[in-house]
C-alpha cells in the first residue's frame, strides 16, 4: 500500500484477549508480545483507538498484566465472569467488541480485529458492507476458516507475536550452588571420623618413600 495514502488511514485495534492469550499458551507456550503486535497492527498510520477487552475471573490478580497494557497504549475494559443457575461460567467479549466495532465504524478507514473467533464473521461483513477495511490478527491453527475467508486481509501470527517464558512452568530454576566433591575416597586414605578435619587431597604431603629404621614421622608437639 502506498505510505503517502496510509498514513491519512485512521485505524482502530480490538484486541479479543481471552482468544489470543490461550492460542498463545497452548501453540507457542508463551504471552502475547503486545507492543509488537500495536506497532505492526497500526503499521504507521493514524491510530483513533487501540482496546483490549478483558475477561476478570475472581481468583485471578491480572493487576500487573493491565498496568502492561495501558503502558503499551492501550485502552482496557474489563468483563467480570458470569455465572449461570446450573453453576456453569460464560465470559466472552464478543457483543461487546461487535458493538464497539460498529459504533465507531464511521469514523474509520480500517478496523483491526486481533482474534480468530467465528463469531465475528457477521461483524466482519456488516463492517465491510459499511465502507470499512476490515484486517484480522490472530494464531492461524486457532482461526475459524470462514474469519479469514471474510477479512480483507489475515495476518497470521506466530512465535515472533509471542513472549516465550525462561523455562518452562512446572520447571524449577537450576541449582547455582557450587559444585560439591563427588570423588570417592580411595582405600588406603579412608576419610576420618574424629579429631581435626582431614585435609584436602590437593594440599596433602606426598609420602615418603622411605624412613630409617625405627624412625616414624615426627609428630606435631
Amino acid at each position: 500500500m502506498n505510505s503517502d495514502y496510509k498514513k491519512y488511514q485512521r485505524v482502530a485495534v480490538l484486541v479479543d484477549v481471552q482468544n489470543v492469550y490461550y492460542s498463545a499458551r497452548h501453540i507457542h507456550g508463551g504471552r502475547v508480545h503486545y507492543k509488537k503486535l500495536l506497532e505492526e497492527a497500526v503499521d504507521g498510520r493514524q491510530l483513533v483507538r487501540a482496546i483490549a477487552y478483558i475477561v476478570q475471573t475472581p481468583e485471578a490478580d491480572q493487576s500487573t498484566f493491565r498496568e502492561m497494557l495501558d503502558h503499551e497504549g492501550f485502552e482496557i475494559k474489563v468483563k467480570e465472569v458470569r455465572v449461570r443457575s446450573d453453576g456453569s461460567m460464560k465470559a466472552d467479549w464478543d457483543m461487546g467488541i461487535a458493538i464497539d466495532a460498529i459504533s465507531m465504524a464511521d469514523k474509520l478507514d480500517v478496523i483491526v480485529l486481533v482474534s480468530g473467533d467465528g463469531d465475528f464473521v457477521d461483524m466482519v461483513n456488516l463492517l465491510k458492507s459499511r465502507g470499512v477495511f476490515v484486517e484480522v490478527y490472530s494464531f492461524e491453527k486457532s482461526t475459524n476458516t470462514d474469519l479469514i475467508k471474510v477479512a480483507n486481509r489475515h495476518f497470521p501470527m506466530g512465535a515472533a507475536h509471542v513472549i516465550r517464558a525462561s523455562r518452562p512452568e512446572n520447571q524449577s530454576a537450576p541449582d547455582r550452588r557450587p559444585a560439591q566433591n563427588n570423588h570417592r575416597p580411595r582405600p588406603d586414605n579412608p576419610p576420618r571420623t574424629g579429631g581435626r578435619p582431614a585435609q584436602s587431597r590437593r594440599m596433602r604431603p606426598p609420602l615418603r618413600a622411605s624412613l630409617p629404621s625405627g624412625q616414624g614421622p615426627t609428630q606435631p608437639g
